[in-house]
């Protein structure tokens, strides 16, 4: 039975009219004309038998059906875009694992650990993307995430990686900052919070048998990368696995004033559907990830 789906052409001309919600600028993105561009959308709007825009002198506005059907298809034409691109890059031979990774962990600790996969590995290629919540595989092209929090996503399979335990970090011109400070002296500087992480301070300051009243109290920045940019500015403390500054320590840029630390209960997960798990190059991309992460 033939598929009831419209023509891509005019699919790629109602997207681009849609996002600039103007027919003469999708028709320039397009390298085509504005009079292609109306024909295609009004053939799509024949087809669907639903207005998609409201002409008016003014140009064109979406329709509540358009503005709903150009967010379901625009995720969908990409994932179009990205398959295709996939197999010219592989010209049909190897696989590609298409990777959601917390930002900072993919870019501190994956990317200088992924040469190592690819030179085992030649014929996978990753291609990762930033998530820092969860979220449904079938709603996504995703084939696996590395997260940081709780396992049991459901109709997943979890691969532990580690934990983290977090330091005291800071610029070495704080104000009010030396090395080797109590618990309590940390108390008093200004705290740097992770929204990701919203009571790490209290847990650090409950592990260090520390009463600090203002412990939730502080700026909030979602990524380690954010956290640790205002943290050199002087703008506080901030809590951060040694593992993901490596290079600011060295640098100096950052420094440690109060080395303890505590697990956290969340952990880094290898995450990936029950379905595909059994998939060679996962398989391959899990055993290599979870030995990476174990390794001294």
């Amino acid at each position: 039975m033939r598929k009831k789906i419209p023509s891509t052409a005019a699919l790629m001309a109602f997207e681009a009219a849609a996002r600039h919600e103007s027919f003469t600028r999708a028709a320039d993105e397009l390298a085509l004309t504005q009079s292609a561009i109306c024909r295609q959308v009004a053939g799509l709007e024949d087809f669907l038998g639903v207005a998609l825009f409201r002409r008016t002198r003014r140009g064109v506005q979406l329709t509540e059906a358009g503005m709903r059907y150009a967010r379901q298809l625009a995720p969908r034409l990409d994932a179009i875009e990205r398959d295709t691109l996939a197999v010219m890059a592989q010209h049909g031979s190897g696989s590609t694992i298409e990777l959601a990774v917390v930002p900072t962990f993919a870019t501190r600790w994956l990317m200088p650990r992924l040469a190592d996969f690819r030179a085992r590995h030649p014929e996978v290629q990753i291609n990762m993307s930033t998530q820092t919540r969860p979220f449904l595989f079938d709603q996504t092209e995703f084939d696996a995430a590395i997260y940081f929090g709780e396992a049991g996503w459901p109709g997943t399979e979890a691969h532990f990686l580690m934990h983290e335990f977090p330091v005291p970090v800071c610029s070495p011109t704080l104000s009010g900052v030396h090395a080797e400070m109590e618990p309590d002296a940390i108390a008093g500087l200004p705290l740097l919070q992770q929204t990701t992480r919203p009571y790490a301070w209290r847990q650090w300051f409950e592990a260090a048998g520390v009463s600090a009243p203002r412990d939730m109290a502080g700026m909030r920045l979602e990524l380690f990368s954010m956290l640790a940019q205002a943290a050199i500015e002087r703008m506080g403390v901030a809590l951060i696995p040694p593992f993901l500054i490596e290079q600011e320590l060295r640098a100096g840029r950052l420094m440690i004033p109060c080395d303890r630390s505590f697990a956290s209960q969340r952990a880094y997960y290898l995450i990936m559907p029950e379905h595909k798990a059994e998939r060679r190059d996962l398989d391959a991309f899990r055993n290599w990830l979870i030995e990476s992460a174990t390794a001294p």
